[in-house]
């Protein structure tokens, strides 16, 4: 590092931090902060979505095995708990509720379960949809904290930008030159506080794109697998 009459001057990025303003430095700070909770975020739904795929494909390899959706109730309640598990679980839990027995023992071979009403069914589509959305929400946790990281970090590093080239402007006039040694380390210091703003929010709003997406996917999936539910209940005689 070089000395001058002003103090010293900085030659490696490192340099600009530590020299930075206090200001300058709260904002690094901050945004260093905010650039931890979108990694931590980015991470932790990264494994939600892939242990939703694992059991996703366990679920389905499970249906495929059975023929009936007596065996394929059975079937369900031994997995573990998971989205596509707990929504064939809702299903037929209301069915047993509006025809207690109609899946258990031999109730459903020949297709001898009891058929509900118009009404019921549509009650049954109703509790199937606030599944879908219980699930939706469920996975769309903390998802909305990227967006607003990725909001929220440019401007923050946009702030520092600012108060770096005030600090620029306050050390021309203290030292009464204009000369570009005056005016380089506040611009400098600005540009880090930028970079660093950008730095928090690029990751973040890439990852906010993904995972709304695949949200929307799982959504329409899971959607599916209800109308399909409702579809196999009515060609086994149920609905």
């Amino acid at each position: 590092m070089m000395l001058q009459a002003g103090g010293a001057v900085p030659l490696t990025p490192l340099d600009l931090v530590r020299l930075s303003s206090t200001e300058t430095k709260v904002v690094l700070v901050v945004t260093v902060v905010f650039s931890l909770v979108s990694w931590f975020i980015i991470g932790l739904k990264w494994w939600q979505f892939r242990t939703l795929n694992r059991q996703a494909d366990r679920f389905f390899a499970e249906l495929e095995r059975t023929t009936r959706l007596q065996d394929a109730y059975h079937a369900v309640m031994k997995q573990p708990p998971s989205p596509y598990n707990r929504l064939f679980r809702e299903a037929l839990h209301f069915y047993q509720e509006l025809r207690p027995g109609a899946l258990k023992d031999d109730a459903l071979r020949g297709g001898g379960g009891a058929v509900i009403s118009a009404t019921q069914l549509e009650a049954l589509k109703m509790v199937l949809g606030k599944e879908v959305a219980a699930e939706r929400d469920l996975l769309s946790h903390y998802i909305p904290w990227l967006a607003s990281i990725g909001s929220v970090s440019p401007l923050l590093g946009l702030a520092g930008t600012v108060l770096g080239v005030m600090d620029a402007f306050l050390g021309i006039a203290s030292r009464g030159s204009g000369n570009l040694a005056a005016v380089a380390p506040g611009v400098a210091e600005a540009l880090v506080a930028t970079f660093a703003g950008l730095a928090a929010a690029i990751p973040a709003v890439i990852a906010y794109n993904i995972y709304v997406s695949k949200v929307r996917l799982f959504s329409g999936e899971l959607e599916g697998f209800a109308q399909e539910l409702v579809g196999t209940m009515a060609r086994e005689g149920l609905l």
